[in-house]
């Protein structure tokens, strides 16, 4: 199979905090993976704009490092770094003053595509955004790129949503959620909505439960100060997990087009239920030997922050009626691994009762660490001694199934920054998306605070708390196991 890289027409990218961390782990080598496979054309500029005192010769020394520190094995295999170098150019700005922006609009063309990636804190979206259209810098064609946190609860998401509205219109703003640019996350439309196989069986008839379970093996480090103002709420389930529960339960839309697919994921969020308090489990992972416990990660004796949350939640429509979705993400836990989780009912009736214990059928979408899906079902295990079940898997994971195209498989930024390119906001999130989901949320948190919540200890490198564990067991289910 050989991939297809279509390039994409010449553009202007300015990368606002073109200097930080995000810019140089993921955007800055991303680009050069797509300038490498040809699908960024050589007509096309990327403009670092931050307070680091550099000039462009300075931006590119510390983008070539960057490349050699985090391009993985493109960098040895491309052999195009110093014309990519020469795609590069920097102006030192200030977001909230006048310093550099008569600079950048000398350097952005007028017959191209432009688009202003805001890889800041969101305190700095608003003024951004207005001095990009107050210095006329942008038009009503360009595009803003913008990172989560979108808000820390309802208010914020709308006082957000409302200081980049007042600059640009709806269709210029890409909320960008990195999940959704993940090459499972995308197949799972594929799978969904491309096969008469699936789509029959996606609802309350046949399906028994949906778990959707995001762990990370390591701890908060040095993001402890952070980390502990949003939580493992915040942080994952507002957003990635409830993105991931979207597009598992929404229904069919009439077109594979942004708004027809944004508008059926607002349908399910709206149609959340409420989580009875006795219906989510809150953690903090402990001390494990010489390494930290979360309050010591976090410098806060006393946090009553969560670095694990499980909850359980129903969708109130008909496709949906009875069928629970089980949400956990966590820190310090046993494995890295995301995945999403349909487990079928059992069968009515089984004929081989005689043949051991009988499973259900359960579709797994591997998103991280290796991506791929997987199918179980039954088959009769070979051999003599008559009629034996074996439950095996019908392996879909990219890298064996695909070969090198899975390897060359663009990273989720790249995808999504070549998405703003052309224009296709489908795997971004709409304004009222974010308001839905933290209108959901907001109650959640401030039930904890009413009830002065304490998260339970968890022994870092296990499942998380005791207490997630009957969460599932109270209804005769059980998680599946955290592994790679």
């Amino acid at each position: 199979m050989v991939s297809r890289v279509i390039p994409v027409d010449p553009f202007d990218l300015v990368i606002f905090g073109g200097t930080g961390d995000l810019a140089r782990r993921k955007i800055l080598p991303g680009l050069f993976r797509r300038f490498c496979s040809g699908q960024m054309p050589a007509e096309a500029r990327i403009i670092g704009a931050a307070r680091s005192d550099l000039d462009a010769d300075g931006y590119r020394t510390m983008v070539a490092d960057a490349i050699a520190e985090f391009g993985g094995k493109t960098l040895a295999e491309c052999g195009q770094l110093p014309a990519f170098l020469e795609a590069l150019d920097y102006v030192m700005i200030d977001a909230r003053g006048d310093q550099g922006w008569a600079e950048l609009k000398t350097k952005i063309r007028a017959n191209v595509i432009t688009a202003y990636y805001f890889s800041v804190g969101p305190g700095l979206f608003g003024d951004i955004a207005k001095r990009l259209n107050s210095w006329d810098i942008a038009d009503a064609d360009s595009r803003i790129v913008v990172e989560k946190p979108f808000g820390r609860d309802l208010a914020s998401a709308k006082e957000l949503n409302a200081s980049l509205a007042a600059e640009f219109d709806e269709t210029q703003i890409y909320r960008i959620d990195h999940y959704l640019g993940k090459e499972t996350v995308q197949n799972l439309m594929a799978i969904r909505f491309g096969n008469l196989l699936f789509e029959p069986l996606w609802n309350a008839q046949y399906i028994d439960h949906i778990q959707i379970s995001v762990a990370e093996s390591v701890g908060v480090g040095g993001r402890g100060a952070y980390y502990d103002k949003s939580g493992a709420m915040r942080d994952m389930v507002q957003n990635h997990l409830m993105q991931l529960l979207c597009l598992i339960a929404m229904e069919p839309p009439s077109k594979f087009d942004p708004d027809a697919v944004r508008d059926e994921k607002l349908k399910v969020i709206r149609a959340l239920q409420p989580v009875a308090p006795h219906e989510m489990v809150r953690g903090q992972y402990g001390p494990d030997g010489d390494d930290p416990s979360y309050r010591e990660d976090a410098g806060d004796a006393r946090s009553f922050t969560e670095s694990y949350v499980a909850l359980k939640t129903q969708i109130a429509n008909w496709r949906w009626s009875g069928v629970p979705f089980y949400l956990r993400t966590g820190k310090r836990l046993k494995a890295r691994t995301s995945e999403i989780a349909v487990v079928f009912k059992e069968l009515p009736h089984s004929i081989f009762e005689e043949s051991g214990d009988q499973t259900q059928n359960v579709l797994a979408i591997q998103l991280q660490p290796n991506e791929g899906i997987t199918l179980d079902v039954t088959i009769k295990e070979p051999g003599p001694g008559g009629m034996r079940l074996a439950h095996v898997p019908l392996d879909m994971t990219f890298a064996e199934t695909l070969g090198d195209d899975a390897e060359e498989a663009p990273d989720a930024y790249e995808r999504l920054i070549m998405d703003v390119i052309r224009g296709n906001q489908t795997l971004f999130m709409r304004g009222d998306e974010v308001e839905a989901a933290w209108a959901w949320t907001d109650p959640i948190i401030e039930s904890w605070v009413d009830r002065h919540d304490v998260p339970k200890v968890y022994e870092p490198g296990s499942t998380g708390p005791e207490d997630a564990l009957a969460l599932l067991h109270r209804d005769g289910r059980k998680w599946r196991d955290l592994a790679p």
